[in-house]
């Protein structure tokens, strides 16, 4: 199996890209979302480090932007509390795809976590800076600050280029995206 990680800058346009490939998805944010709504262990751990935010069951995305924005340390306490479950949801993706030919892990912050593995192909997603402010700004619940915050714990974008074995210039259309993932394949399925 080959695993290819997505990476790139907030608003590049990882999902799309990694959707793009055709083959299973593993999505962090989405995965993050469904722990949110579905299970009560993170709440009640959440509640119990985050008192002040984290009022009622399925925890609302507000709630952990306002504990977000009043301090950094408690983005470092849901990160430390959500972040073992979300790798176990990968680790059960990886063993349910295990006969797939390629996998796409579509996680934030594959690298900063030590998710990926030396053979893992990397791919960063490139886009112009005033595409993703305007993706970005379009998001519900859009908050300057707290993309601020986010920003603050990922590894710098141009570290995650050179790490990168493969770089996908996005400009939002899927006939580009599809034929630079043809080339991609191409290479990496020989």
């Amino acid at each position: 199996m080959i695993k290819i990680g997505i990476l790139g800058d907030i608003g590049s346009g990882k999902s799309f890209v990694a959707k793009a490939f055709g083959y299973p998805v593993f999505n962090a944010d989405d995965e993050v979302s469904k722990l949110y709504k579905k299970n009560k262990k993170i709440f009640i751990k959440l509640k119990k480090e985050l008192p002040k935010f984290i009022f009622s069951y399925p925890i609302k995305k507000a709630e952990i932007s306002k504990a977000i924005l009043s301090n950094t340390l408690n983005l470092k306490k849901i990160v430390k509390i959500v972040h073992p479950q979300i790798k176990k949801k990968m680790r059960l993706f990886l063993k349910k795809n295990k006969l797939k030919k390629v996998v796409v892990l579509d996680i934030p912050l594959l690298l900063e976590n030590k998710i990926n593995h030396e053979k893992d192909v990397l791919i960063f997603v490139q886009s112009k800076k005033r595409e993703i402010l305007k993706r970005i700004k379009k998001r519900k619940g859009f908050d300057i600050n707290l993309l601020k915050k986010f920003k603050n714990i990922q590894l710098p974008l141009d570290y995650k280029k050179n790490k990168s074995d493969f770089i996908i210039k996005n400009d939002f259309t899927k006939k580009s995206i599809k034929k630079s993932i043809k080339l991609i394949l191409n290479k990496i399925l020989k």
